[in-house]
């Protein structure tokens, strides 16, 4: 294989094909080295196998990193609209679903994989599966040398660039490593502190119990820190919080930290409870609450709330609890379900050693990294394939 590669890229998820396929259209020869037994794995799984590959609304403020505007030139290269343009070329129309998530319309992640199997194989394009990368180096002539695993053999191959489009840690289970972070730092790229995002929280100690009786409730609240809020679904779970709501705020959630949740955010509960003391004051707050929330989480909020009380016998205390539990409640968690059920990772290469233009590394000309593997971390609803997609452009036309 000596030669015949302009260059080789590790990973083939998102970022990796994208990067191979926009290669292809530049006349490049690449070869893919994926370490699963199948492309695109994280692809396959994504929004339960419909693939929520792009959200209408991407922008630099969906996403955290340590340098929050630098995702900002791999969007102004490949944007939004270029990533749904892509798409609909080979014949895949998106549908938006909740918040600007763009689905397939056929609703299969399969569709999404098919068009960088056949692109890469129109561009020639070598793929092997299977294959563990044991070592990169650095070579006196500025060239790479790649060393891995096939078939329980060793094989090695040389090339001008090399494109680190691993992933982060997240899922182990379908193959997920740091390789990406180990071969950052054997080169002195500094990492930036990594943690599972975008995953459930848990709950442990006294209250455990009543959040896992509570399994399977929904409800649509608005859930906030000190540094932001959103609004969408929460999930009761046997051990703690889930939904799009607590997934997106543990991005931005370290132990430790108390997070709060509005429980009617676009409704004031004081003012419905007075509302209906005028047409009935022989309800009882249980009730009421029944009314709003599921039967199941209105008795369940006896725990903290008069709730056999009728709505006339309601104390001006009683009031201010009322208000306190359903505006202003207040959850300490545990921890998180980790990496295991993490949707992606925050943290990774930081962002200052490599070059926003190309991501190439500062330190080591030829050596790039897309993806999951560098400190940009998006929003839940499509966001982190679209800095994928965005990437792997960027690296496509410089490698």
């Amino acid at each position: 294989m000596e030669n015949a590669f302009d260059a080789v890229i590790i990973g083939a998820g998102a970022c990796g094909l994208m990067c191979a396929v926009q290669a292809g259209f530049l006349g490049k020869k690449i070869l893919i080295l994926e370490k699963n037994e199948k492309i695109g794995a994280k692809i396959l799984i994504s929004g339960g196998g419909r693939c929520n590959y792009t959200n209408l609304y991407s922008e630099e403020s969906n996403f955290i990193s340590e340098n929050p505007h630098f995702c900002k030139s791999a969007f102004s290269q490949y944007s939004v609209d270029d990533t749904i343009s892509f798409f609909k070329t080979y014949g895949i129309d998106g549908q938006e679903k909740t918040l600007g998530q763009l689905f397939p319309q056929t609703n299969n992640a399969k569709d999404i994989v098919r068009v960088f199997e056949s692109l890469c194989a129109d561009f020639g394009h070598k793929i092997l599966t299977n294959s563990e990368v044991k070592e990169v180096v650095k070579l006196d002539s500025g060239r790479f040398k790649i060393t891995f695993a096939l078939a329980n053999k060793l094989k090695d191959v040389t090339v001008c660039s090399v494109v680190i489009a691993s992933g982060g840690l997240p899922i182990p289970k379908m193959g997920a490593t740091d390789f990406g972070l180990k071969v950052a730092k054997q080169f002195g790229l500094r990492i930036t502190e990594t943690a599972p995002a975008l995953v459930p929280l848990t709950i442990t100690g006294k209250d455990a119990d009543w959040y896992a009786k509570l399994s399977g409730n929904s409800i649509f609240c608005r859930v906030s820190n000190d540094k932001i809020s959103f609004e969408e679904n929460i999930l009761f779970t046997h051990w703690g919080l889930s939904g799009p709501a607590i997934l997106q705020i543990s991005s931005y959630w370290k132990p430790g930290e108390q997070i709060r949740i509005d429980l009617l955010p676009n409704d004031n509960i004081i003012e419905i409870i007075q509302s209906q003391k005028m047409i009935n004051g022989r309800k009882t707050l249980l009730g009421l609450l029944s009314d709003i929330f599921t039967r199941k989480f209105a008795e369940a909020l006896d725990k903290y709330l008069p709730v056999e009380k009728n709505l006339a016998s309601l104390t001006k205390e009683d009031f201010l609890l009322i208000d306190q539990l359903i505006h202003k409640f207040d959850v300490k968690p545990a921890g998180d379900k980790g990496y295991d059920k993490a949707e992606v990772m925050r943290g990774g290469v930081a962002t200052d050693e490599l070059s926003s233009k190309t991501l190439e590394s500062k330190k080591v000309p030829g050596l790039y990294f897309g993806g999951e593997c560098v400190d940009v971390t998006g929003w839940l609803g499509g966001y982190n394939f679209q800095w994928a997609w965005s990437s792997g452009f960027v690296i496509a036309q410089h490698i």
